[in-house]
């Protein structure tokens, strides 16, 4: 049966699934939870009410089954429509809704993980989880929060390594998508000017902004595509996002 307490069920998914040989990884805030010590102080904390996974589109029948066998309720119509994008389950006895991402995370920008899934074992990395929080058009303060999170606790490297966020990575993702680059690099911004309302420690305030001007510093630097030169002269005149579901 499910378990109440939602991160305990999440490593417990985690588990089965790989005991199919089934990948799976949590993303969302419950992953930032367990890659972030910082999510215990008060004003960084926060309910994960649901847990968000990613996964792969090819194993979408296999997903189903064995979120059935595992007494997750489908939403059929939904997985029938949706599947080889996202699916979706219920359990109604902890009132808790479980979103599983597949291939692609697309909200408000287009980002394909499939080269990025197996990097860790429990969640997406660190740089991924922080990109899927600033690509968010409508940034509200569950995500301002996390992201303060993954800044703090995580240190701007060049390079996939545990328990770091790859700049790198980042700024390559940002080299070839402008609307990508203008969305991230706005929200790295206002996360910068938000720090003090969430962090009452000054070292741990200059510490993420600090950070955040490092990794501006590394996507500035990295070389455009001349796809993004194109999108860049168009600039604001055309949107550059999409608006989501607006639960995500």
């Amino acid at each position: 049966m499910p378990l109440a307490d939602v991160v305990e069920e999440a490593k417990r998914i985690v588990i089965a699934a790989e005991e199919q040989k089934l990948v799976l990884r949590v993303i969302g805030g419950l992953a930032v939870n367990l890659h972030c010590p910082s999510t215990k102080l008060h004003r960084l904390s926060r309910k994960y009410p649901d847990i968000d996974f990613f996964s792969y589109a090819k194993l979408s029948m296999r997903l189903q089954h064995f979120f059935q066998e595992i007494d997750y309720e489908p939403a059929k119509m939904f997985n029938a429509l949706q599947g080889n994008r996202m699916l979706l389950f219920i359990d109604a006895g902890q009132e808790r809704r479980i979103d599983v991402f597949l291939d692609v995370f697309q909200m408000c920008h287009r980002i394909d993980l499939r080269k990025r899934l197996e990097l860790d074992k429990w969640t997406l990395t660190p740089a991924d989880l922080l990109v899927t929080k600033l690509q968010v058009i409508e940034i509200n303060e569950k995500d301002y929060v996390d992201a303060i999170a993954l800044l703090l606790d995580h240190d701007i490297v060049d390079r996939d390594e545990p328990e770091t966020i790859n700049g790198r990575y980042l700024s390559r993702l940002c080299s070839n998508d402008w609307g990508i680059y203008k969305t991230l690099t706005r929200n790295l911004g206002w996360v910068s000017d938000s720090v003090e309302k969430y962090v009452d420690n000054k070292e741990a305030v200059e510490l993420v902004r600090s950070r955040i001007r490092s990794l501006l510093d590394m996507i500035e630097r990295q070389p455009k595509s001349v796809r993004w030169t194109l999108r860049a002269a168009v600039g604001e005149k055309v949107p550059w996002y999409e608006l989501p579901d607006a639960r995500h």
